[in-house]
Formats: C-alpha cells, structure tokens, sequence
C-alpha cells in the first residue's frame, strides 16, 4: 500500500476544522435542499460535483441498485468527472450468473462483505482480486477505487462507489469525508428510490396513466373523469380447454407469450392497457391524441403478425394454434375508481366499454377474430378499407349497429 496524505492536504484546506465544515455543509445540502428533487441520479451528479469543489479528488462515481421491476433486476448510475448528467444502465434478471457481475467488487459485497472495498490502482498488486473492473479503471487513469454498502431500512443495501484519478489515490482524510456523507445519502437516496418503486409497480399493475392519477390523489372511490377513447377488448380463444389439458408452466408461458404478442404493439402505439382478465385484456387510446383510432389500427395489425409468428412457434412444438378476439369501439367512457370501501380497481366503465365487449364476443358467432363498430371505423376514416358485415344486434342494445372486419 501506497502512503497516505493528512486531510488538511487532501482537501487542500488549512485545517481540519475547515474539512470537517465543508462535509457538514453538503450534509446539510444533501437533507436540505434536494426535497424538491424527485431524481437521485440528478443529486448523486450535485454530489458529486459538490465533492470535487469541496477539494476530494472524485473522478467517478456510481450508484447499484436492486429495484422491483418486471423487466430488470437492477439499474447503475455513472458519473464521471465533466458529465453534467449520469448514465443509467439497467440489468436483467440472471445477470447475477455472468461472470462480469460473479468477478466483480459489487458481487463481493452482495454476498456479504462487510465495510469497505479499497484498491488501490497504480499498481497491479499480486494479493488484489483479479476483478477486471479494476484493469478498466486503470487503464481510464483512476488510480484508486472504493466501494461501501449504501445501507437502507429493514436489512436492505445498495451499493455507492468512488474512483479517483489523482497521483496516490483517496487519502484517509478523503475516505473518512465520504464515509461521513453515506448515512445522509443513504436516507435521500432510499426515499427516492422507495418513490421510484411505487410508481414503478402501480405502471406495471394498472399502466403509467392510471398510475400517475392514483399518485395524484384519485384515491377515493367514485373519484375519476369523462373522457373519449378507443376502447380495445382482447379475448383468447379455448382457452379453459388448454389450462384443462396443458401442464401448468406450458399453460403460464403460453400466456405470457399471447400477452406479449397482443400488449407490446399496444403500448407502443399509445394505448394503455387497464388490466388483463384472465386471458383477455382491456386497453385504451385516449382521443386527446388524434390519431387514437389509427394508433388502435395499427397496433392491431402488428399484434396479428406477431400472434401469427407466435402460433408458428407453437406448432413447431406441437401445439395447436392460437385463436383470439378483438372488438372496439369509441366513444365516452368514465375513468376512475370503481370496488368497495376497501378495493378499489382503476379502470373504464359506461356503454363503450359494453359494446366493445360485445363486439368481442360476436367474433365467436361469425368467425372474424376483429370486429369494429361503424361509430370507430367512421373516426378513423377507414370505411372503405373495411369489409362491412351489415347489422347487428348485440345483446343488452335495443339498436343494431354496423359492424366492420378488420
């Protein structure tokens, strides 16, 4: 190991008094004055930068959190000295099984380390770790890297590291300026994430519009609007013939693979979807955009392709092909809280949402997998790309209505 210089030369102050101020100072900046600051990758760069002001000699820094998303397992945040805004890079489940993330400082401190991970990286030191983060940090010129659980409520920890790129490294002075600083990130940043989390998991149960009214305050049932939208319904074809004859986990990822199939297309094009019904699903195009009922369309088109890919898929295994149906409609629908005192569920009700339905299930009696109805087709200015099946009456309207397929 290298020797190490005072605090006092460190932070290039007279005293240590003057260090001991400058780390109460971002204290106070980091409990303070960032309430209003929903991001904690923008305050982690604040920091950041407010070290190197401070006189330590932070060249990088990132952030490892673990979060509660259906996609990935966790997220990084860099930043690197000059960046006037982090990276974040997210990580997908089973990166724990790579040998980037089993050879790495961050695994050894998930898997139980305790304290501190220094390494020093001027040098290549024989008793070091072979961790080849290290050889990628030298070869970027930081000469020291440091590493700490960044320790949450309830037993739960994150990581936070810092590299230097000055000759010799962090000194203890610098290190013991840093340790100081983590409690208070530690709670800034916890309550950020916890945020963060809470958002992401209402997106991913009931979709990022709903979620954003729910964290608004439509909280309270019979809380909600009036609004117009494109009403899509969703419905899988035999499909308690195929839970009654198929092993579970078959069943689960032939779900889950009609699911992506029929969402991602959905999603893409604007449409949110409200909840999934066993194996259907309800979604909507708001009408604020005004392509809505051409976005529907062609979400629509590319769900078909990718149902088509998918069943190809399936008869190569064996299995039959999927069958499905599509109706929709337009219209106004009420948008709220809807359930008992204690259960509330976010989503669309009133007549448009009945006749989508309907039209859903009229696919069944004529043998079309997609119905519209004259009221959509006529909003979406496509009639006559359209094979117009006459009338029909649906059941519970007193009114036929035309019926278009797709």
């Amino acid at each position: 190991m290298q020797s190490q210089s005072s605090p006092a030369e460190s932070l290039h102050r007279d005293d240590a008094g003057t260090y001991l101020s400058e780390s109460r100072d971002i204290i106070e900046w980091l409990m303070t004055e960032t309430r209003d600051e929903r991001f904690i990758d923008h305050i982690f760069v604040e920091m950041c930068d407010r070290l190197n002001e401070a006189g330590l000699p932070v060249s990088r820094g990132t952030l490892h959190f673990r979060i509660l998303h259906p996609q990935w397992l966790g997220a990084r945040i860099l930043w690197l000295k000059g960046m006037k805004e982090a990276e974040i890079q997210t990580f997908d489940y089973g990166v724990e099984d790579t040998a980037q993330y089993r050879n790495s400082p961050i695994n050894e401190l998930n898997s139980g380390a305790s304290g501190m991970i220094r390494q020093r990286l001027e040098a290549a030191s024989g008793d070091a770790p072979p961790y080849p983060l290290y050889d990628d940090l030298r070869a970027e010129g930081h000469t020291d890297y440091i590493a700490w659980q960044l320790k949450h409520t309830l037993g739960k920890h994150h990581i936070i590291t810092f590299s230097s790129d000055r000759p010799g490294g962090f000194s203890d002075g610098d290190i013991a300026f840093l340790a100081d600083l983590l409690p208070a990130f530690a709670l800034v940043s916890e309550i950020r994430l916890k945020n963060r989390l809470a958002r992401t998991l209402l997106e991913t149960y009931v979709g990022p519009h709903a979620s954003e009214q729910i964290l608004a305050g439509a909280t309270t049932r019979g809380s909600g609007v009036t609004v117009g939208a494109a009403i899509l319904i969703c419905d899988l074809r035999d499909f308690t013939g195929i839970s009654d004859m198929w092993p579970r986990d078959d069943v689960i990822e032939l779900l889950n693979g009609y699911f992506d199939a029929m969402a991602e297309p959905i999603e893409r094009h604007g449409g949110e979807i409200l909840k999934f019904m066993g194996d259907g699903l309800l979604a909507i195009f708001p009408l604020g955009n005004t392509n809505a009922c051409r976005d529907l369309l062609a979400a629509i088109r590319e769900a078909q392709t990718a149902m088509a890919a998918l069943n190809e898929e399936n008869l190569k295994k064996g299995h039959e092909a999927l069958g499905y149906g599509i109706g929709v409609h337009v219209g106004d629908v009420m948008y709220g809280n809807i359930g008992s005192r204690s259960r509330l569920d976010f989503t669309v009700i009133g007549p448009t949402v009945n006749i989508a339905s309907r039209l859903e299930s009229l696919t069944k009696e004529i043998g079309r997998p997609v119905l519209l109805s004259r009221a959509f087709v006529e909003m979406a200015g496509c009639e006559t790309k359209l094979e117009n099946l006459g009338s029909h009456l649906l059941r519970g309207l007193s009114e036929p209505i035309d019926v278009f397929a797709f």
